[in-house]
């Protein structure tokens, strides 16, 4: 049923089918375009590929039939996939979020309004009942939280009714909790209100988010008890404060010292511009969008970043006193700043950003592709034409490679591409007529000069572009052919392997210039693909020539043996091994028993 919903709607397959294997927020919005249901992802594409991939019930596939577009945030670390979900959740409050978490709101984390407060979670929330932080759609997280206030703060966990009055009249005993040091036992008067108090400020201060706040006092908290020489309690401090780093690595998307900020970067083509936005609020993003221009008299990626800016700022209300950009542009907001950071926090948000509106614009191409796979193909050849500064896409490309064992058997092969794919029925052999010896240079000079005096003479199409399997040795043969004898202008590219012996650089020009590819390229495969294609083509019609001549060798030196019987013989016996140890008797049911003495005798 699923996989049915994908089979019928090539707008919500495209983008499944293309989303990252990376850490992110997926955001389900109904034909209204109206945020149902906001996730989390170690890995968007497997997570959200399994809402499709597999057989839901109740309320799961109520959601899944109502899904008419799907979003995505890319992030750093899954730890900062969890935090940004909570906050999309709290920001959009989606409609299906709750109900498909059985019933049950997310917990919070309360501190309550008492003398001496408690911390707790909790999933009730009594506005007078205290202030609370949350809710925590990631439970570890939550729990993560909970447990650096147990292990760093003396923060009672017992019910009591604590007030200054019940505590002296020593109305309470001290809990095991007070004997495992735990607690400091407020209950019995051993630690003061202001103590306890001070305590539950910092607690509120991190919950809040603002925990560089409390680092700064942590360390002079620690420069004091230091220069008193209280270094046990120094130490104590010091424990602190480096579990309170890593709780802070684990759970800020951006730095806590960014508040109420807005980032806008841009990718611009040749007819299509795309703008990611988001907004940070005490340093978590609370709202991410990347949309598309479509260019229509050519403007500038300044123009298209304010138009963005302003449709952004507007759309969401924003009131930000600072933008957050990747360059300059003349843009007049009053009272508000541009920056163009170099390094640190808002860097880093910039490149953020970056990172989602490059996977937008990368998905965009993906679907396309899908739709239309010669699209991918005509792409990879302009990359193509980038890199060589052809004059033309390479629509026709032919490449060239030699097979022999020793100069014996030397043979060539010619494979033609178009359209960046195989063009099979024009592939060509060639034996090598007038080289003696192993000399590949040679040879090559000989299969391309043969190659393309025919197809001057028949007058058909040239290539576009010549690929040697080779480096620069086989270029230059290719070159004097070309250029010096046929007196043609096809450029000529070479394919050069490492030490490993794979292929690493695209070769071009005279002389040779290198272009390193990258390995993970649809570029990179596609040469390869070709460099492969004529090496396969090579090897079998020259393992097929060495084979046919191994059989002509053993059996027409033998008086007699025509090729009538010599068919015959390797039609029942498949081989010339298989001929020698059959007995005389089964060779003379085939050719007679004279014929079968003399083979039988010259083998």
């Amino acid at each position: 049923m699923f996989e049915s919903v994908l089979k019928s709607n090539d707008y919500l397959r495209g983008i499944v089918e293309n989303l990252p294997e990376s850490p992110g927020c997926y955001q389900y919005l109904d034909k209204n375009g109206t945020i149902i249901y906001v996730g989390k992802a170690k890995a968007l594409k497997r997570r959200v590929s399994s809402y499709f991939n597999k057989e839901q019930t109740g309320k799961t596939r109520v959601l899944v039939n109502q899904i008419a577009d799907i979003r995505y945030i890319v992030v750093d670390t899954e730890a900062d996939a969890l935090l940004l979900e909570n906050n999309l959740i709290k920001n959009y409050k989606p409609r299906y979020n709750v109900l498909l978490k059985d019933d049950k709101t997310y917990p919070s984390i309360c501190i309550s309004n008492e003398p001496y407060p408690r911390v707790f979670k909790t999933r009730t929330i009594i506005p007078k009942a205290g202030t609370y932080f949350g809710p925590y759609s990631h439970i570890g997280m939550m729990y993560e939280i909970l447990g650096f206030i147990k292990e760093n703060y003396s923060i009672r966990t017992c019910r009591l009714a604590l007030n200054e009055e019940s505590i002296a009249k020593g109305a309470f005993k001290p809990c095991l909790d007070y004997h495992i040091h735990r607690c400091l036992a407020p209950c019995i008067g051993k630690q003061s209100h202001e103590d306890y108090l001070s305590q539950i400020r910092e607690i509120r201060e991190i919950l809040k988010g603002n925990s560089r706040d409390v680092r700064e006092e942590l360390l002079q908290q620690m420069k004091e008890l230091s220069e008193s020489l209280q270094f046990e309690k120094a130490e104590a401090i010091k424990k602190k404060y480096i579990a309170l780093e890593k709780l802070r690595e684990k759970s800020e998307v951006v730095s806590s010292t960014i508040h109420n900020v807005d980032v806008f970067t841009i990718e611009a083509e040749e007819k299509n511009a795309y703008i990611n936005y988001l907004h940070v609020t005490n340093g978590v993003i609370n709202q991410a969008f990347t949309f598309e221009y479509k260019k229509k008299i050519n403007e500038t990626k300044e123009e298209l970043l304010s138009l963005g800016i302003a449709e952004m700022r507007e759309r969401y209300n924003s009131q930000s006193k600072e933008i957050i950009i990747p360059f300059d542009i003349e843009l007049d907001l009053g009272d508000v700043t541009f920056t163009i950071p170099q390094r640190g926090d808002k860097k880093k948000l910039l490149e953020l950003s970056l990172m989602n509106v490059k996977q937008y614009k990368l998905d965009k191409l993906k679907q396309a592709e899908k739709l239309n796979p010669e699209q991918k193909n005509t792409r990879i050849l302009k990359e193509i034409q980038e890199h060589l500064k052809l004059e033309k896409i390479p629509m026709h490309i032919e490449c060239f490679d030699n097979s022999n064992i020793s100069g014996t058997d030397a043979v060539a092969a010619c494979i033609v591409f178009r359209n960046g794919k195989p063009a099979k029925d024009e592939y060509r052999k060639y034996n090598i007529r007038t080289v003696v010896g192993p000399d590949d240079y040679a040879s090559m000079k000989e299969v391309v000069h043969r190659r393309y005096t025919r197809l001057l003479e028949e007058e058909q199409e040239l290539p576009d572009l010549i690929i040697a399997d080779g480096g620069k040795g086989q270029m230059e043969v290719i070159r004097e052919v070309i250029e010096d004898e046929l007196h043609l202008n096809i450029p000529i590219a070479g394919l050069a392997k490492n030490d490993k012996h794979r292929t690493n650089e695209l070769l071009y020009g005279f002389p040779t210039i290198k272009i390193g590819l990258k390995q993970d390229s649809s570029l990179f495969r596609l040469l390869v693909k070709i460099q492969d294609e004529v090496h396969r083509f090579a090897i079998t019609f020259h393992r097929d020539k060495r084979s046919k001549h191994q059989v002509a060798s053993a059996l027409d030196a033998i008086p007699g043996i025509g090729p009538k019987s010599k068919e015959a013989l390797l039609r029942k016996f498949k081989s010339v091994r298989k001929i020698k140890e059959a007995e005389i008797g089964e060779i003379a049911e085939i050719i007679g028993q004279k014929k079968a003495e003399i083979l039988k005798e010259k083998l």
